[in-house]
């Protein structure tokens, strides 16, 4: 990496670090209800809205009412957004006249948006009205970021109870989530985006003259609002479809900063809020030292990987170009007022969160560049990771790494206080398989059937590493895409979607098992064989545990995709 990469890099931490800290002092206070008197006014809006719903705010729920009421919210808001999308050419605010969207790919995007993950294979101006914009897509951007933050806050409250039945009240927590915390940020970063130039309007489209003399349609739209809370929210669906890298949507290098900043912004301040409402500040610490590591090291990896470019353009023959560099490096794919420095950047922020949104063609990133974000998501989107979903998703790799450590030491694993047993490693287990899994399995059926391999546009390597990231893309909630391969059709419609649901519910249930499991444990003091959790032993193990246990089972996979592709490649093929 050049001075100019280490420089941004480490502007971007230093600067998310000040934001972060208090944030998760907020993110805290709104867990536990600590709320100031000048927020009065919302406050009665909050108790307006409990009691309009016959809520009570003060009954705790058990895990599985926790559970059941976040499928019955999540499977609700899927099926609003799949009827707006089949009904909005008889809805307002379609000033293009949009048509009813096919029903399989709304069956796609309601799945896509409900679980937080905004798979898109569709183009954004050209599909969904102005109407279904703001209220399915925006409004699912608010409600599946809330949840998984919602879920996370369970989890931590299993941790933190002395001995208790209950993980607290989904309705609660997902009222205040959006209320206190994701829409006035979002209020603030629309404001800010529209006076930087990123557009917010009803218009119908216009037609401009270009300076060929040709005529050209401009795309129109609400995206400032919606541009907000699809960072903050690590949602990352597009208004457009070419998502960030438009400038309407990122018109300069200041808004692409903040874009960035906003991705990872609420995924930092949440591993403070954890050490808060644990009572020990340092295992937020902790947690995000393990996230950062591996985060600094995923930016290296494709930053040298994409400045160095591809060895066949580097203008030698083939004997003398496998120690050589593309001059300029691989600029394929990326925006030329962006570069390569900023794109590789925005590329692992977007993948280390569940966010998906992009500044550049994944398709066109080098075989090892393309490796990065694809390992990313591949480790459960845990480096960082989506909003609530990347803590939760963390934290089931600390149990597995204290049980670890447990079995090499001969005690019995304890974390936080809570001795981790068979029923919440069963739990573990299943939470850190699913989407292996799932992954494994779409990526097999969609290279076996016709259907499959009817969408895969470059053949070879490249064409399963394609359908490789997207499976992941999917079970991981991430929502970015290779692009190179055909997906709005059918088969990948429905499989995709089906893979994105059980992704992120089969991960959600599990999660909540382990907290009303903890939850119902009593607190054991620390002692001299307790395993200290905060250190940096505890760092290095988790580490390690997330790396082996996260990515052994995608090596074989890997290895057909990209790393054949990039054995090829600098052997001159």
């Amino acid at each position: 990496m050049n001075a100019s990469a280490w420089t941004q890099l480490t502007t971007f931490l230093l600067v998310l670090l000040m934001l972060a800290w208090p944030l998760g002092r907020w993110l805290a206070a709104v867990a536990e209800g600590r709320l100031p008197r000048w927020l009065s006014p919302l406050a009665k809006l909050e108790h307006g809205a409990y009691r309009a719903a016959g809520t009570d705010a003060a009954a705790g729920q058990t895990w599985k009412q926790y559970a059941l009421a976040v499928l019955l919210f999540s499977l609700v808001g899927a099926l609003f957004t799949w009827g707006l999308q089949r009904l909005q050419q008889l809805l307002p605010l379609n000033p293009q006249a949009m048509a009813a969207v096919s029903p399989d790919s709304s069956f796609n995007t309601a799945l896509s948006f409900a679980t937080n993950t905004n798979w898109q294979g569709y183009a954004g101006e050209a599909t969904m009205s102005y109407f279904t914009q703001v209220l399915a897509l925006a409004v699912q951007n608010f409600l599946s970021a809330a949840t998984g933050i919602a879920v996370m806050l369970a989890l931590v409250r299993g941790f933190a109870a002395r001995s208790a039945s209950t993980i607290g009240n989904f309705w609660v927590d997902i009222t205040r989530i959006t209320l206190y915390v994701l829409l006035p940020l979002s209020l603030v970063l629309a404001l800010f985006f529209a006076s930087q130039g990123v557009i917010q309007n009803f218009s119908a489209y216009p037609e401009a003259t270009t300076l060929e003399g040709g005529r050209q349609t401009l795309a129109m739209g609400p995206v400032a609002s919606q541009e907000a809370i699809k960072m903050l929210g690590t949602n990352g669906g597009g208004f457009f479809n070419a998502n960030s890298a438009h400038p309407f949507e990122n018109p300069t290098p200041l808004t692409n900063f903040v874009q960035m900043l906003s991705i990872l912004l609420i995924p930092t301040a949440l591993c403070f809020s954890f050490g808060r409402l644990v009572g020990d500040v340092r295992q937020g610490w902790a947690l995000l030292a393990a996230m950062a590591a591996i985060f600094v090291v995923s930016v290296v990896l494709i930053t040298v990987q994409e400045q160095q470019g591809n060895p066949l353009l580097a203008g030698l023959g083939a004997d003398q170009a496998l120690t050589a560099m593309q001059p300029g490096g691989n600029m394929e794919g990326k925006e030329a007022r962006l570069g390569i420095n900023a794109s590789s950047l925005f590329t692992v922020i977007t993948t280390a969160a569940s966010c998906g949104a992009v500044v550049a063609m994944h398709d066109s990133l080098t075989p090892l560049g393309g490796l990065v974000p694809m390992v990313l998501m591949q480790l459960g989107e845990v480096v960082f990771g989506g909003v609530g979903s990347g803590l939760y998703g963390m934290l089931v790799f600390a149990m597995l790494a204290v049980f670890i450590a447990g079995l090499m030491i001969g005690r019995t694993p304890e974390y936080l206080g809570k001795k981790i047993e068979s029923h919440e490693m069963k739990m573990t287990s299943i939470a850190i398989l699913v989407t292996p899994v799932l992954v494994l399995a779409g990526t097999a059926i969609a290279v076996v059937a016709a259907a499959g391999k009817a969408g895969v546009a470059n053949p070879g390597a490249h064409g399963f590493s394609e359908i490789l990231y997207a499976f992941s893309s999917a079970a991981n909630n991430n929502g970015s895409a290779f692009a190179g391969l055909s997906a709005n059709t059918p088969f990948y419609n429905l499989l995709i979607g089906l893979v994105m649901g059980l992704g992120r519910f089969g991960v959600i249930v599990p999660v909540l098992a382990i907290a009303g499991s903890l939850a119902a444990k009593k607190r054991i003091p620390v002692t001299s064989g307790t395993l200290p959790t905060h250190g940096p032993l505890f760092v290095t193990l988790l580490i390690g545990t997330v790396l082996l246990v996260g990515l052994l089972n995608y090596v074989p996979a890997l290895a057909l995709g990209p790393i054949v592709e990039h054995l090829m490649l600098w052997n001159g093929r």
